[in-house]
Parts: structure tokens; sequence; C-alpha cells
């Protein structure tokens, strides 16, 4: 089998001495509602040998589960508005709580108080050159939406995708039903994070994002949502 990645990336990637390959899968574009179970199947089951990880993302699997937001969903208030013009552009390529929209989500997802205390603490944050802060106060779900994309995202552009529901649960039916050991990723080029694995990847996280660390699925259209990952036998 020829690993291929997408432009820009390389096959290889060296993590704790050890050298793993890595092949992004070219998929058709998924829509809400499907079966994830079958999309693993007619992709990755031929190619798949022991040993080897799928990185699935988390976007794929949360559109099987439909965990769709409209944007009709989310009226723009006064809040999302003025909070959102002190963000950082940085998260998620400038799709973050810098867009008004991303704000209101958060404001909707866990309380107005909760993204006062996040913006201020985070413009403390910014002042020590301190990164984050306002995603770790806000939490996981805030820090996970995908979607609402301009540009060339026409289908993203009035839908939020939230990240997935019971991640773990989904990966240990994905290895039972497969027999293909996995892991959900929230992947871009500003961080990484695993988001949930099958029980039978006793591999610690760190070094799982290390794998991914150059992100070789990317986030544009090239859409290849899987990527396997193999160890590279030494000798």
């Amino acid at each position: 089998m020829k690993f291929v990645v997408n432009e820009g990336k390389k096959v290889e990637i060296e993590v704790n001495g050890d050298i793993y390959l890595r092949h992004a899968i070219k998929t058709r574009f998924i829509h809400e509602n499907e079966d994830y179970i079958k999309i693993i199947n007619q992709y990755a089951k031929d190619i798949y040998k022991p040993g080897d990880i799928l990185s699935i993302s988390e976007k794929i699997i949360s559109l099987c589960q439909n965990r769709i937001i409209k944007r009709e969903e989310l009226p723009i208030t006064f809040w999302a508005k003025f909070l959102s013009k002190f963000a950082s552009k940085e998260n998620r390529g400038g799709y973050g709580v810098g867009m008004p929209i991303n704000m209101q989500y958060a404001i909707n997802k866990v309380g107005l108080p909760k993204i006062l205390l996040a913006s201020i603490l985070g413009g403390i944050g910014k002042l020590f050159k301190i990164s984050g802060v306002f995603y770790k106060i806000a939490g996981r779900e805030v820090s996970g939406l995908d979607g609402f994309y301009d540009g060339s995202w026409n289908y993203y552009k009035n839908i939020g995708i939230e990240i997935p529901e019971n991640p773990d649960a989904v990966c240990n039916e994905i290895k039972q039903k497969t027999n293909i050991s996995c892991m959900i990723v929230d992947a871009n080029d500003f961080g990484q994070v695993i988001l949930g694995k099958s029980n039978d990847i006793k591999v610690e996280n760190e070094t799982l994002i290390g794998m991914i660390k150059d992100n070789p699925a990317n986030q544009f259209q090239e859409r290849t949502p899987l990527v396997l990952i193999r160890k590279k036998k030494k000798g």
C-alpha cells in the first residue's frame, strides 16, 4: 500500500523515537444522519491492518449524529456582537468566537456570566501573552464548535457543528462492529485534541497527538476526514 498525505504534509512523522506512517483517506462529501459504520467500512476496512489506528475527524461523526445548529437558531444579541470584537482571531483559522454567531453560541451554551468571565480573564491573559484562556474557561463544547464558514465553505455557511456525543462510546462501537482501532480528533493547524478513543488503544493521548500534530487531514476542501496511522517497522 502506498501512503499518501495532503499537499504540504509528510507521510512519516517521528514521535518518541518511533516513526509513524500516515495515509489521508479521501471520501465523498459526508452529510447529516449518515451511518459512520458504513462510511468506515467503505473507506478504511480494506486497507486497515491490526495494530493500525484510524484517526477520525470529529466533524463527520457529529454530522452522522446530526449535531447541527442552524444559523436562524442563533439570533445575535448585543453581548455577542460586543464581546466578539475583543476575541482573538487565531482559533480555528479565524472561525472562533471572533465571529458574533460563534460568540452567541458560546453564550447560549454556557451562559453569559461564564462567557463574561472567560472574556475578562482571556483579555488579561493576552496582556501576559498567554493564549487559550478564554476557551479553557468556556469549555470544550465552545472551543469545539465547527461550521459557520464564509467563502468557499458554502455547505457550512449556515450551520454550526457541535462536538460529537459520547466519543469514547462511538470509538468502542466502531471497534466492535468493524474491528478497527480508532480515535476521534478535533484537529486543525492551531492545535489537536483527542476527543475519544477505543478501549484497546493503550497509547497515551500525548503520543496520539504527536502522530497528528501537523494536522495531516487538513481542514480545507481535501475531503480526507480519515487518516490511517501505521507504526513503521524498525530495521
